[in-house]
């Protein structure tokens, strides 16, 4: 939402907002564009008639005392996902979707656009190298790059955001169940992906990936009146602990690595195929994607360790990115910790699907707060159930961020590695500084 309140100042608007709290980054980049509100809270007074329109976030409860008088003065009211929508209408819509990889494939393909000097709106999930804003809106621009979020539209709207922007162009990257809390059955979940693909433009393309079985069978079940691009992983190589893709007889080394990435890579190379981009093109211009902010992202490292943090904190994540570092640097060994932030991965029944994820880590460790529970208002976990539910008697679990930094910090770090993974903060470990001191030692 803050990106997008600073692409509409940059586009010209006179923007305002309100909020019960701001935290950093929001707060930093709201205040230096101007258009930080002087206090947090909700005041009916602030809305005026004079408002062109007010655009909902997640936030805005039903009884929102800003958005009652709104309705009352009978304002033009949108969601976050229906206001990018409006705004794209006339515009060509790339929607990328899937439970996992989509900000990376969003971001490949802005990198790629760049390269090549196509302007494009786009709105994506993380912070990227060279990008201002995570929100950008023209009115010259002919084509928007939406990355397609599955969640809830707004607490008024409860389709999932990606069923509001009907794509010209979709991917889909793979369908592993998450956010039990809204989609309480997997078949429930997957449904969104099946009404996704319906919702694609006629004569508009699905590119899928073939090599994920729920997503193979919507890709080769879709309406015949578009065009159906399956991809899979692509042929590579690492060779000192550097990943080269192997395509049309050349050796193309690449700064991503971790095959759920070389599969992202395929798909973006699809996308931008569509766009006119060709495969040497894209090629070229892939080369220097360092990839999206907290997605396997190198905080630091020397000639024995190098650390990194991901979002990952679904199952399928923790595999594949724990997996990644493992087959990337195989002479060293793996130190991961994982934080249970999300609604899913704290909630007792979902627990089990975690079972078997950090097997393949070498010294596992797994973080959550208490609090965290308390403010999803979700019933309590145990260590104990914790252990249980991941089977790994190397495990440790923690629910002190204090004592897991100390922990962390005894390690001889000599031929290792260390991954952070969490969609939170692990209660405000300062990754960065962590990153420092482990090289220190």
């Amino acid at each position: 939402m803050h990106n997008l309140a600073i692409a509409l100042k940059i586009k010209g608007y006179e923007v305002s907002g309100s909020d019960d709290e701001i935290f950093e980054p929001s707060r930093g980049r709201l205040k230096k564009y101007g258009i930080l509100p002087k206090k947090e809270g909700w005041d009916a007074n602030r809305i005026k008639s004079s408002i062109d329109v007010i655009i909902v976030g997640m936030h805005a409860k039903n009884d929102n005392p800003e958005l009652l008088k709104a309705k009352e003065l009978g304002l033009k009211i949108f969601s976050f996902p229906e206001y990018l929508y409006e705004h794209s209408k006339n515009k060509t819509r790339i929607v990328i979707g899937g439970s996992h990889g989509k900000t990376t494939i969003t971001s490949m393909v802005l990198h790629v656009m760049k390269q090549q000097n196509i302007p494009c709106d786009y709105m994506v999930g993380a912070q990227l190298d060279g990008f201002e804003v995570m929100v950008k809106l023209t009115d010259s621009a002919k084509i928007m790059i939406l990355e397609g979020d599955e969640y809830l539209t707004s607490p008024l709207d409860l389709r999932p955001k990606f069923h509001i922007y009907k794509p010209d162009i979709a991917l889909i990257s793979g369908i592993a169940w998450d956010h039990i809390n809204v989609f309480p059955t997997f078949e429930n979940y997957v449904e969104q992906f099946e009404i996704f693909a319906s919702l694609i433009s006629r004569d508009g393309t699905l590119i899928y990936f073939n090599e994920d079985e729920n997503v193979d069978k919507i890709g080769s079940s879709a309406r015949n009146d578009i065009k159906k691009r399956p991809y899979t992983i692509p042929d590579f190589e690492i060779e000192n602990d550097i990943t080269s893709l192997l395509f049309d007889q050349k050796k193309i080394p690449l700064e991503i690595f971790g095959e759920h990435n070389l599969a992202n890579l395929n798909g973006a190379r699809l996308i931008c195929n569509e766009l006119g981009i060709s495969d040497n093109d894209f090629n070229i211009a892939i080369q220097s994607f360092t990839g999206a902010g907290k997605r396997l992202e190198k905080l630091g490292g020397n000639d024995s360790t190098t650390i990194f943090k991901d979002f990952a904190h679904s199952p399928s994540k923790l595999l594949a990115t724990a997996e990644a570092v493992k087959s990337q640097f195989k002479n060293r060994k793996l130190v991961a910790c994982m934080e249970l932030h999300t609604y899913s991965s704290l909630s007792e029944k979902f627990l089990s699907h975690y079972k078997g994820c950090m097997d393949d880590v070498d010294i596992p460790k797994v973080f959550f707060s208490p609090h965290a529970l308390q403010l999803k208002r979700l019933k309590p976990i145990t260590t104990e159930q914790v252990k249980e539910a991941f089977e790994n008697p190397k495990l440790q679990v923690y629910t002190n961020a204090d004592e897991l930094l100390n922990d962390l910090l005894k390690i001889d770090w000599k031929d290792k590695n260390l991954l952070m993974m969490s969609s939170g903060n692990f209660d405000g470990i300062d990754l960065d500084l962590l990153a420092e001191k482990v090289l220190e030692k």
